[in-house]
């Protein structure tokens, strides 16, 4: 069975982590004495992750594509639950998490994984044939729900993270390049439309985003920090646990959002060109896998995986720099966060799972 295994992709996934881990540790330090909370919920997460992943890794991908329905329902009812009162919670203005007792999850990673499953499953059969409306119309019913439930808590950055993951696996299925244009062009004609039923807190990132000078505008402080700290870092950077933007607290949710700038400031342009340099080789790997996949359920599959996180490395590091909106979106592998960082070991795990998987298993 390990035949297959893709020890690259593993290895550079456990190199990204313990980068992470180590700047979460940069980030959180001058706040307590000896290992923070955060840093032993990462690392709690990571062992953890490392669990799930084996279980994964071992449970043929198939045969949870073959539940995709079941698995689709789960998903939905994963994100209603944040809806349960004493369940659900509020983070960061946005309803997006259920507390059971110390933990907290985010349901909306989860749902991630359960969409990619169930979405590919759903496709599989639509292969080489959504090049009409019809056919585009009713795949593009298959998200909606998620989208819409996303969009309600609210969280527009995890609900665009969907929509990619959508475009990603339509892409692969075969849907042509006309419809992708033309539904662009849509899109970007709606944005007006669309702004006027945004709520107020949308409305004001967008306004910032587009006014960066306005520091009152919420997140333009967040991004002028972030510039100043990436800045500050030069070619070199200022050593590790040496940054002076995050020992005086300068950069908001710098564990979180905000962990590239952190990066960057004490390893420099040659600490953040070597996490792209990773994140190029994860990215690469999993394409190898999805196209050396023996069927084409693994292949679209693999495509919502890398859609969703080169997304979300794109969106994060272009946010740190002021070249995107500031959407709460994390950085993979790296951020702090405990259902984050397990969600996407999961999805590693899914890809190595149909690595292994090129050819039958015989027992």
């Amino acid at each position: 069975m390990l035949k297959h295994f893709d020890w690259t992709l593993f290895v550079t996934m456990v190199l990204i982590v313990a980068l992470g881990i180590i700047m979460i540790a940069s980030a959180t330090h001058y706040a307590e004495n000896g290992l923070t909370r955060q840093i032993k919920i990462q690392a709690v997460a990571f062992f953890l992750g490392l669990a799930i992943m084996v279980l994964t890794l071992v449970i043929d991908y198939n045969y949870l594509g073959d539940l995709y329905k079941v698995v689709y329902a789960l998903s939905i009812f994963m994100l209603l639950l944040v809806y349960i009162p004493g369940l659900g919670a509020v983070r960061g203005g946005a309803r997006s998490w259920i507390d059971i007792g110390p933990i907290d999850i985010q349901t909306s990673e989860l749902a991630k994984i359960g969409f990619i499953l169930s979405y590919g499953k759903f496709l599989e059969s639509r292969y080489g044939k959504i090049d009409n409306i019809v056919e585009i119309a009713v795949s593009l019913l298959f998200p909606l729900p998620f989208i819409f439930l996303v969009l309600l808590q609210p969280d527009l950055g995890t609900a665009l993270v969907f929509v990619v993951i959508t475009l990603g696996m339509l892409f692969i299925a075969g849907m042509p390049w006309k419809y992708f244009i033309g539904g662009g062009a849509l899109g970007i004609a709606m944005i007006p439309v669309a702004y006027r039923f945004m709520g107020d807190h949308q409305k004001r990132r967008i306004d910032a985003f587009l006014n960066p000078s306005n520091t009152d505008l919420p997140g333009n402080y967040h991004v002028r920090q972030s510039k100043i700290t990436i800045g500050s870092g030069q070619f070199s950077g200022k050593g590790l646990f040496m940054g002076t933007q995050t020992r005086y607290d300068f950069l908001p949710v710098q564990e979180t959002d905000f962990i590239f700038a952190v990066l960057v400031e004490e390893l420099g342009f040659v600490g953040g060109a070597c996490l792209i340099l990773l994140y190029f080789l994860l990215l690469y790997r999993m394409f190898s896998v999805g196209k050396n996949s023996k069927d084409i359920y693994g292949t679209l599959v693999v495509s919502g995986i890398i859609s969703m996180f080169l997304y979300q490395i794109i969106q994060n590091i272009g946010m740190t720099m002021g070249v995107m909106p500031v959407t709460g979106v994390t950085l993979p592998f790296m951020s702090y966060g405990g259902s984050s960082l397990i969600i996407s070991m999961v999805a590693i795990g899914l890809v190595l799972g149909i690595s292994v998987r090129r050819q039958k298993i015989k027992f």
